[in-house]
């Protein structure tokens, strides 16, 4: 039992650690605040958000786009949002028949618009289908945003937001992109519905 409190008593002061870099770090705060001015943006002109991600990240784009769709604190119309990550009929024909690598690509030349904005999550910055699915969206005009880890990797100078969480332990750059979702979130439903 003791050695299983010193597990449990590190890894919370690890993550307790990452969130203490963020919130010390007025750049990053910024760009949070920036990404929910977007989003806010994207809403009131009628555009929809979309999420995808791999593996947790895929789980955390499913999930804070759930937020936006049914809501975190406040009932309140929904935001229409989608996570690409959610489509198992299209993601496994198209990876079977295509590639994996361009299974977001492909739904943003179908579904995206101008209005819209596209978030990608990577704890690397280097996930190959997250960086076309970026290029895509840069090249429709769509505003991209990103939560990244580690140094950001290939996709930190791709989006017009790269919000790179500063560790290199994936299990805390995936808590703090959820704590990030959800202050986003609660911006955004602040901005729009509170009265």
């Amino acid at each position: 039992m003791i050695k299983e409190r010193k597990i449990i008593k590190k890894h919370l002061l690890e993550s307790v650690e990452v969130k203490n870099k963020i919130i010390n770090n007025s750049i990053l705060i910024d760009k949070i605040a920036e990404a929910s001015e977007l989003i806010c943006d994207a809403v009131n002109r009628g555009g929809k958000i979309m999420w995808c991600g791999n593996g947790g990240s895929a789980s955390d784009a499913q999930h804070i786009s759930t937020e936006l769709i049914a809501k975190l604190n406040l009932i309140r119309n929904p935001i229409a949002s989608i996570a690409l990550n959610t489509d198992t009929s299209f993601l496994t024909a198209w990876s079977n028949d295509v590639g994996f690598d361009s299974i977001f690509s492909r739904q943003i030349e179908a579904l995206g618009k101008s209005e819209d904005i596209l978030i990608g999550i990577s704890t690397s910055g280097n996930s190959k289908n997250i960086i076309n699915a970026v290029n895509v969206a840069n090249e429709k005009h769509i505003k991209t945003i990103t939560f990244l880890g580690k140094d950001g990797g290939e996709l930190k100078n791709k989006a017009d937001i790269s919000i790179i969480v500063p560790s290199d332990n994936v299990q805390y750059i995936q808590e703090s992109h959820i704590t990030i979702g959800h202050i986003i979130c609660d911006i955004v439903e602040q901005r729009l519905f509170s009265k």
